[in-house]
């Protein structure tokens, strides 16, 4: 008897801040990428809450590595970075990571996953979205804090990502700037002020899709289609390539 071969599923990778980890829940954005893809690619969550990219750069060895032997199966890479970034210095000093230090973090991830066959081009920056700076406010009130981030300085990080995507060649979905667009009223999309209401998730799910179906649309569907099993021999159909 031949020997049976193990079936290699494509990666899709999420990584990013607590907007990525919390993309699973129900109705979220990663979720709903996720069922767009099954049976096709197994979408992975590398949410950090609260990580910054500086952190971010330090642990995606360990998650994304040449000793992975998944590595060569990556569809794409999503990297979602700067909500923390751009807390304020004098507020919240601990994610605060300046302006050009989140630019260099963010080129230096890319250049991380080329070094482990994952090239610029199936990698998807995203911006932080925009900031609800009053409802944001009442969430820092409740734990003892002021104001810790602003609109205007989320903006700066989102264009700063944009302009690193341009420069290493990866993509880019520019949540800040859609969001605003036409000045309609982005409140909507958030949940507390910073982090994606229901509404918000669907947004990002909407975009995404479109800058990531061209790297996934070709891959094929896994296994046959139960309709085409022959039942007699069941084997010929699910044990072959």
């Amino acid at each position: 008897m031949s020997k049976i071969k193990n079936i290699i599923w494509p990666q899709v990778i999420l990584f990013g801040d607590s907007i990525t980890q919390f993309s699973f829940q129900p109705n979220g954005w990663g979720s709903e990428i996720a069922n767009q893809l099954a049976r096709k690619c197994d979408v992975v969550n590398r949410g950090l809450s609260g990580y910054n990219s500086r952190w971010a750069k330090i642990v995606l060895p360990r998650l994304i590595s040449k000793d992975s032997a998944s590595s060569n199966h990556i569809a794409a890479v999503t990297v979602f970075f700067g909500a923390n970034d751009c807390a304020l210095e004098d507020k919240n000093p601990q994610q605060h990571i300046p302006l050009q230090e989140y630019s260099e973090n963010l080129k230096d991830i890319v250049k991380h996953l080329g070094s482990v066959g994952v090239s610029a081009d199936k990698v998807i920056f995203i911006t932080p979205p925009p900031l609800h700076e009053a409802a944001w406010e009442k969430e820092c009130v409740l734990k003892g804090s002021a104001l810790n981030r602003l609109n205007s300085v989320a903006g700066q990080y989102a264009q700063a990502c944009v302009q690193a995507a341009g420069q290493c060649g990866a993509d880019v979905l520019d949540l800040w700037t859609l969001m605003q667009k036409d000045g309609q009223d982005f409140t909507g999309y958030l949940s507390d002020g910073l982090h994606l209401s229901e509404k918000g998730n669907q947004f990002v799910s909407q975009h995404l899709w479109t800058l990531l179906k061209s790297r996934v649309e070709e891959l094929p569907f896994i296994l046959p289609y139960w309709g085409d099993v022959d039942p007699k021999q069941p084997e010929s159909g699910l044990l072959c390539d």
